[in-house]
Formats: C-alpha cells, structure tokens, sequence
C-alpha cells in the first residue's frame, strides 16, 4: 500500500522527479497564441477565447468596475465578511511589508546619493479557473498590487464566476478579462480593448499560461515561471499520521502533477501515513488526483534533524512544513524554500486562505534563487545622484575619470572632469 500510495525514495530521485516548468509542447500551442494577440489584438483575444470556451459566443470579454460592486454585494452576507476578512489580512500583510522600505540619502564628497520606492502604474494578476477556480489568487495578486500602491489592475480569469468577481471587487480591482491561458497573458502584455499594456503580470497558472509568461518576459515583468504544486512536510516521532495525510492530501488535490513529499525521523511513518492516506482517500472527492499526485511524491526517512534539513535544502520546494517537536529551532537554520509553517498548528492551507503571507510561490528548486509574490514584486527602487558643490566633489569625480580611462572612454572621463571647469 505505501508503495502505491506514497512511495519510498531517496531525495536524488525526487529532485530527478520535479516537473519541467514549461514543456516543449506548452511553448508550441502558446507562441502562436501569443503572436497573434499581439498582431491582431482584441479580435485574436475573442476567437481563441471564444474556441477555448473561456467567454461564451458573443459574450463580454470585459468586466469593469461597476459589475464587480454589483457582484460583492450580491453575495450573502457571511461571504462577504469572510471574503473581507481574508482581503484584510493578505492587505496587512502586505503593507507591513511596504513599510519595512525606506527612502534612502547618502552623503557624499559635494552632494548625496539615494533611492526613492514606488510601485508600478498597471499590473495583471492571473487567476486559474480550469479544475478548481481559484479567487483566493485573486485576493493574494490582486490586493497586493493595490497595498503597493499600483494605479490599475486587471484580473483575468477563464469563465469567471460570482465569486471570482466579488473577490475583484474585493481587492480594488479595476475590471475583469474573461479570458484564460496564453490568450490572456498576450492580452494583458499587449493591451486589448480597454485593457491596457500591463508593466507586470503575475499569479499561478498551468503549462500554458507559464509558457506565455515566459513569452512575453521581454516586454514585461513577470513574478515567475511556476511549475506543479509542491509540499514537503518535516515530521518526527510526535506527529499524528492522520495529520501528514491530511496536510499531502490537501496539496496532492491540486493537480496530477504535484508533489507531495514526507521527510520523517521516524521509521514507523511511512507505512502508519500510507494506512490513513487510504483511509481518508476512501470519501476524499478529489481522490482520483490526489493519488495521482501522491504517485509523484514520496516519503523519506532520515536518522537526524541535521539529514532532514539537508534533504529540505536539496528539493528547496514551495511549501515545508515543520511538524517537528523542535520547529522552532529548526526553521531558521532551512535555507531553500517557497514558504515555511512552523509547528504543527501552521498548516499549509492556512497560508493557501489568507493567513497573512502570499500563495505565489516558486516551484521545481527555483526557490534557491527567488522568493515568492510579495508587495515588492510591485514596487521599484529608483536611484538618484545629487552634486552640489563640485570643488567638494573632486575625489568623487577624479576617480570616475580615471575608472573610464581604464576602460578606454575617454568621452566618459572628459564629461566627468568637466564638473570641476
């Protein structure tokens, strides 16, 4: 049973194991997409969103802010607080992050240097709505931009459904595309109909929706190349099996392709785990794609703290959960990861619904060189140089003229030794 549930491997295969971010096959359906929204515009964004059924024939590709309203305040009352509830914490969250950048000033010899923050003018914020509609993505993209203080956000999403919109609404955003996939991230790059270009594009999607991404990263910025779902969880001897299973579960129901992984100091964890993965995959409706995923993960067992953390570091994955009796000692000495939960009442799907932290995270090792969406993701640290005093200045301006000598710009060193005429 734990062979077929949750197999036994070595952390070597299960780096081996991690997906591809973009598959050849992606890049082959979604450049054609991408150039000819980018050729055609409007007209390309209704006919392949037309053909992938994500707007019905005829139907409005555009959602703006007066509809939006109209959705919220549809929704009963107990949603809408919650919905509220959530938008309040991720938007706390958020501007606490603001807040930690400060406008920097320099003294230097006859002036001052420094840098001044602000965000971007317009983002696009991309929420999934193939298998399981996502408005929580929404929320973590949509309110982010707004706490950065980006002017106009858009929201696209495929077929998207009252609470998709209530919760643009909720976030402040300006209006809604309904369109998905490569067709959408073209749309929002290039601009279309009232959408105008985006300076950035964020929030999860599949292959092709990565692909385009990846497509279009030229033009403009982008969070990340996200690939498949991914958790480990870092157990020992006193957590509860029924809780593992659980907490893979609700990652493994995310796609086919996840990756769903336990690193246990404890040997009896692998077969007592695969005893209540099957016991509560018996009425788990996600079933079917929850075995599937648990098919690509797997379970390793380590002799101490120190092998566990190593084995951590190696898959550096999107999600760790430390399920340990010494979590807390152990969560800063991790250094590869998305997003980390620290003891055994931090849950993963807490961050998923709005604990605070955001759910777009980097996938398949990239968390080595990238941390997850964030309201910086937003923002840009913009320079500035002021000379004042020249005469004050001579060091500053010597040395530039010599370093551009060094490099054979005579041009560079002449402008710069001209400040002191």
């Amino acid at each position: 049973m734990s062979a077929r549930l949750l197999p036994r491997r070595t952390v070597a295969e299960l780096v081996s194991r991690r997906a591809v971010a973009i598959p050849s096959e992606a890049f082959a359906v979604a450049a054609p997409i991408v150039e000819a929204a980018r050729a055609r515009g409007e007209a390309a964004l209704r006919e392949y969103a037309e053909r992938f059924g994500d707007v019905a024939a005829g139907g409005p590709l555009f959602i703006e802010r007066p509809t939006l309203d109209r959705a919220l305040a549809s929704l009963p009352a107990g949603d809408r607080a919650r919905l509220e509830r959530v938008a309040q914490r991720i938007r706390t969250f958020a501007e606490a992050q603001k807040h930690a950048l400060e406008a920097v000033t320099v003294t230097l010899p006859g002036g001052a240097a420094g840098h001044w923050i602000a965000p971007l003018e317009r983002a696009g914020c991309y929420a999934p709505g193939g298998r399981y509609p996502l408005p929580s993505s929404v929320l973590m993209t949509a309110v982010t931009a707004r706490a950065a203080g980006v002017k106009e956000i858009w929201v696209a999403s495929p077929r998207p459904g009252p609470m998709t919109l209530a919760a643009a609404g909720v976030a402040g955003a300006d209006g809604v595309l309904s369109a998905g996939g490569a067709q959408a991230i073209a749309a929002l790059a290039f601009g279309a109909g009232p959408l105008r270009p985006c300076d950035v594009i964020v929030g999860p999607g599949n292959r092709y929706v990565t692909a385009a991404k990846h497509l279009v990263g030229a033009r403009v910025a982008i969070d990340m190349l996200a690939g498949p779902s991914e958790l480990v969880v870092f157990g020992d001897s006193t957590t509860p099996p029924a809780v593992i299973a659980a907490d893979l579960l609700a990652q493994a129901e995310h796609d086919p392709d996840a990756m769903p992984v336990l690193i246990t100091l404890d040997p009896t964890h692998p077969d007592r785990v695969a005893a209540e993965l099957a016991r509560q995959l018996a009425d788990l409706p996600t079933g079917d794609v929850a075995r599937a995923a648990l098919a690509n993960g797997g379970v390793v067992v380590v002799a101490t703290l120190e092998e566990g953390i190593a084995a951590c570091d190696a898959l550096a994955p999107e999600h760790v959960e430390l399920l340990l009796q010494a979590a807390t000692a152990v969560a800063p000495r991790l250094a590869h990861y998305g997003a980390l939960f620290i003891g055994g009442g931090s849950a993963e799907v807490l961050g998923d619904y709005g604990g605070g932290p955001n759910h777009v995270l980097p996938t398949a090792g990239t968390a080595r060189s990238k941390g997850g969406l964030s309201v910086y993701t937003f923002l840009r640290v913009r320079t500035w140089l002021r000379i004042d005093d020249c005469a004050a200045a001579r060091p500053v301006v010597e040395d530039a003229a010599w370093f551009a000598r060094v490099e054979g710009l005579e041009a560079h060193a002449r402008a710069a030794v001209r400040r002191l005429d």
